[in-house]
């Protein structure tokens, strides 16, 4: 009975009540551009009024449902905010950290630059730097295709934890390992599963916020990725100085992460609305004996063939068929290729031409962490104040996303001038 409710709508009619959603609960000043999209498994207006006549399919019990992560303690909610901050700090700070331990690993090794050069980066020769090829970074590409559609489907909790524990794992066999082929291996493995924190603590923010003030989160939450590559080298440099192993930076790395591991494990709750409600009704169906329950994201049982399709498949669908996703991801992809470029020039132009220690050379990524504060900065007491209004002014229609390019507008043109201005002031004289 449960399995003919679930498949008698079909594939078309719940494509067709994907797009938007208005809550007809919420006054027309207070809905939100994002508030309008719905994510997979979430009721849309229709398919709630379609299904109304409905007795088992389980809903929030009207807007105030304490369940619903939204309506959680700002307190609470904000705290989340700030460990998915901490989340994506711990994989960031990862990236960049093996920057100052390159004279260790050669000397450990017995490897010229170009050994090394797998690990940190690719030289032509010892003065001129070709190509930066970070593992973990490599790895970070891998990740989110997995990561991003598995916590939809399975809840963010479980991939975070899953996520975690592993990329501890590979952190621990970094410090352990005999030789630098493991070290590669380690590297590459650990990016893939540190991706998890890059790809679902944004997501994470989206399920606990309204458009009013996710916006504000998410500016204080990006001050994460650019805290942890600017932390990573001034540690792992200062750590060189005092003359600590590099095994003792990836065991540094391997306790950070396993911290956060064990108080994700005590303190993150499922914040994925369809896996809550999904979790509510198989308690119904487990109390009542009662089949019949069920809710929006069970609502077709997909082979496991198809699903696996969908967790595969979709990041490569969205990414060909918007091209303003494809322009974004392509542009996005250039300015963190350059900042991670900026690893490997570092040691270069201040260690070896201005002759500074590994730990003084590291300092110098501090500006990137403090180019990230005055950003949100600026956000918070320019942008938001008019992008709220922007919100009311387009109520109950989604504000059209152009609008939230202004910074970037004015951000982009200057990024490309201070890369002028690095390349002209990097001499020794």
């Amino acid at each position: 009975m449960a399995s003919s409710n679930r498949n008698s709508r079909s594939e078309a009619d719940v494509e067709s009540t994907a797009p938007t959603i208005v809550d007809d609960n919420r006054s027309k000043n207070d809905l939100g551009d994002v508030d309008q999209v719905v994510a997979p498994g979430e009721e849309t207006p229709q398919a709630i009024k379609d299904e109304k006549g409905d007795p088992y399919l389980v809903k929030w019990d009207g807007p105030d449902d304490p369940a619903n992560p939204k309506n959680w303690s700002r307190a609470f909610r904000w705290y989340l905010t700030g460990l998915g901050g901490v989340a994506v700090l711990n994989a960031t700070f990862a990236s960049s950290a093996p920057s100052g331990i390159e004279g260790q690993l050669i000397k450990d090794f017995n490897l010229s630059t170009i050994g090394v050069a797998s690990l940190l980066y690719v030289e032509a020769d010892t003065n001129t730097l070709r190509q930066l090829q970070f593992l973990l970074s490599v790895g970070y590409c891998v990740g989110p295709l997995l990561w991003g559609p598995l916590s939809e489907n399975y809840g963010r909790r479980p991939i975070f934890l899953i996520g975690f524990v592993v990329y501890t794992a590979f952190q621990i066999g970094g410090a352990l390992a005999p030789n630098i082929a493991s070290v590669l291996v380690f590297r590459f493995l650990g990016g893939t599963f540190a991706a998890c924190p890059l790809t679902n603590s944004g997501a994470i923010i989206a399920d606990i916020w309204d458009a009013d003030t996710r916006g504000k989160a998410l500016a204080i939450f990006t001050l994460a990725p650019f805290a942890g590559p600017a932390l990573g080298p001034t540690v792992a440099g200062y750590m060189s100085v005092a003359g600590v192993s590099w095994r003792w930076l990836f065991g540094v790395l391997a306790i950070f992460a396993g911290v956060c591991t064990v108080v994700l494990a005590l303190t993150l709750p499922e914040t994925y609305a369809p896996i809550i409600l999904k979790k509510r009704a198989e308690k119904l169906r487990k109390s009542t004996g009662d089949e019949r329950y069920y809710s929006a994201i069970e609502r077709e049982n997909l082979h496991w063939t198809k699903r696996l399709e969908n967790i595969l498949g979709r990041p490569f669908i969205m990414f060909f068929r918007e091209p303003m996703l494809f322009a974004v991801t392509l542009y996005m992809s250039f300015i963190y290729g350059c900042v991670y470029l900026l690893f490997a020039a570092y040691p270069i132009v201040f260690t070896q031409g201005h002759h500074l220690n590994a730990g003084a050379s590291g300092l110098m990524f501090l500006p990137l962490f403090g180019g990230g504060i005055a950003g949100v900065v600026v956000y918070l007491v320019f942008f938001n104040p008019i992008y709220t209004k922007l919100i009311h002014k387009f109520a109950p229609k989604p504000v059209p996303p152009e609008y939230r390019l202004d910074m970037a507008l004015l951000a982009a043109p200057l990024y490309a001038i201070s890369f002028f201005w690095f390349g002209w002031t990097s001499y020794p004289s």
